[in-house]
């Protein structure tokens, strides 16, 4: 036999852990990084445009004052922004082309930082006052933000521009990347440490389910039954595991109470069948045959023979149960179906001085079955009742139908069946307290039910106030089909 690879398992549980760690955490840099840098780049322009014009009214107020003023406000923007600010007009000398149309020239008389403008501040600034509305213009990691600035009763007198990089963008992009890689270091290695203990703890509880399996097949249904008490599906597949465990067992002790029985069973009929054949033989070689003792002789064969009947028709049924045989389904008018099997046996009633009556009711009674299997099931009541009650009293066969259900019942005089077998008689090989020299191999009442339930129906024990017991067959209801009869007469008696 061949064993599996100890580390399989745990291997293909462990690349699972760590390759959907993976696919989460590149999911979550592709989802994260991607707009992450425009959405910062986008948010510090509009942090920059919005502090520039709240400042303006500040910058105008200081250009009614002097260039010192307009210094000082330019500082202050300078530290709440980070920007170069500068702060110009169109009274220097400076020619900046604005467009194919237009030329304005522009100086800026208050600057932050030294040197010369860049060309895009410039740009912005030109188009601030040509357009007259705030302008912001960005080109690769250089924003600039140009607001025009008025003074009462002079119009347009300047342009404020405050121009930064947007090196914090990346910057902080990087730390983002980082910190991620940091995180998906750190979360592969707990996938890795939970893969590596949740499939330790999955395997232990698997290997000691295969011991206990080994254990079965080499000891049998007897070997301790597997334990594991949790509550997910390994710990089901062990409940399942000894819940078969215990079905093994029981079918183990049926089967080989059902050998013992049957071996027993077998034996006394083969022996007195023999017995009886060897001294028919035996005084008809001599010529001295008792015409008297041999009819009594043929007699208990014949008994012994039907036991073997029996016991040949219940193995047969049970053997076609087992193999699922499918059955019919069909309109089965249940009284014309009782009086036929009734009168199947009227020598055995004859023999018992009892009488079958049947009472069909007053209508035809139809349920639906498959015909062959409800005879079966009628002729195993009919047997148990003439087998178990006293001879001279009658079994009584009853049709009636209610709540959908077409019944047939079958009930006895005889001694009834306790209270603490009824749940058991059912059961297969199950042989009650009173079965006497011609009781069964408990397979009757165990066949009957499982065709009942195959037909959609049951077999059942009903409770009754008298003496004896009653079993009631219950099918689904049916309409006849066209051409069908209906039953005849609402009471029948098959002699004894």
């Amino acid at each position: 036999m061949r064993r599996a690879v100890p580390g399989g398992l745990r291997g293909r549980l462990v690349l699972a852990f760590v390759i959907t760690s993976a696919l989460t955490l590149a999911v979550a840099v592709g989802v994260v990084l991607g707009p992450l840098r425009e959405q910062l780049r986008e948010q510090s322009v509009d942090n920059l445009q919005a502090a520039v014009l709240g400042a303006r009214p500040d910058f105008e107020s200081a250009l009614e004052r002097d260039e010192i003023a307009v210094d000082d406000a330019g500082r202050d923007l300078r530290e709440r922004t980070d920007a170069r600010v500068l702060v110009g007009n169109t009274s220097l000398t400076r020619d900046v082309p604005f467009d194919s149309s237009d030329t304005l020239t522009l100086g800026f008389f208050s600057d932050t930082e030294f040197g010369n403008p860049s060309t895009a501040a410039m740009l912005a600034a030109l188009r601030a006052m040509k357009l007259e509305r705030t302008v912001t213009q960005v080109e690769g990691d250089d924003v600039s933000t140009a607001v025009p600035l008025y003074l009462p009763d002079k119009g347009l007198s300047g342009v404020l521009v405050a121009q930064r990089r947007l090196t914090e963008v990346a910057i902080a992009v990087e730390q983002v990347r980082n910190a991620l890689l940091v995180a998906a270091a750190a979360g592969m290695l707990v996938a890795l440490g939970l893969g590596i203990a949740l499939s330790n703890t999955l395997l232990r509880r698997l290997a000691r389910l295969r011991s206990a399996a080994l254990r079965i097949s080499a000891e049998g249904p007897g070997a301790p039954a597997p334990r594991d008490q949790g509550r997910d599906e390994v710990g089901d597949l062990a409940r399942a595991l000894a819940r078969m465990q215990e079905e093994l067992r029981r079918q183990e002790t049926a089967r080989r109470s059902f050998v013992s029985t049957a071996s027993h069973e077998l034996r006394t009929p083969l022996t007195m069948l023999q017995g009886t054949m060897e001294l028919l033989e035996e005084d008809l070689r001599d010529g001295r045959l008792d015409i008297g003792d041999a009819q009594l002789q043929v007699t208990n064969a014949r008994r012994e023979l039907r036991r073997l009947s029996a016991l040949a028709g219940e193995l047969l049924d049970l053997s076609r149960l087992d193999a699922a045989v499918q059955l019919r389904s069909e309109p089965v008018e249940l009284g014309e179906l009782a009086r036929a099997v009734a009168a199947e046996f009227h020598l055995r009633a004859r023999e018992r001085d009892a009488e079958l009556e049947i009472e069909p009711g007053a209508e035809g009674c139809w349920g639906r079955g498959d015909p062959d299997a409800v005879a079966r099931v009628v002729r195993i009541l009919i047997d148990n009742a003439l087998r178990y009650g006293p001879p001279g009293e009658a079994v009584r066969l009853a049709v009636d139908q209610a709540d959908g259900k077409a019944r047939i019942s079958v009930s006895d005089q005889g001694p009834g069946i306790p209270v603490e077998e009824r749940e058991h008689v059912f059961e297969r090989f199950h042989r009650g307290r009173a079965a006497g020299s011609e009781s069964g191999f408990g397979l009757g009442l165990a066949i009957g039910r499982e065709l009942a339930e195959r037909m959609s129906g049951s077999l059942r024990l009903v409770e009754r106030a008298g003496p004896g017991a009653c079993f009631t067959l219950a099918l689904p209801a049916a309409e006849p089909e066209p051409g069908d009869g209906a039953s005849r007469g609402t009471h029948d008696t098959v002699a004894g």
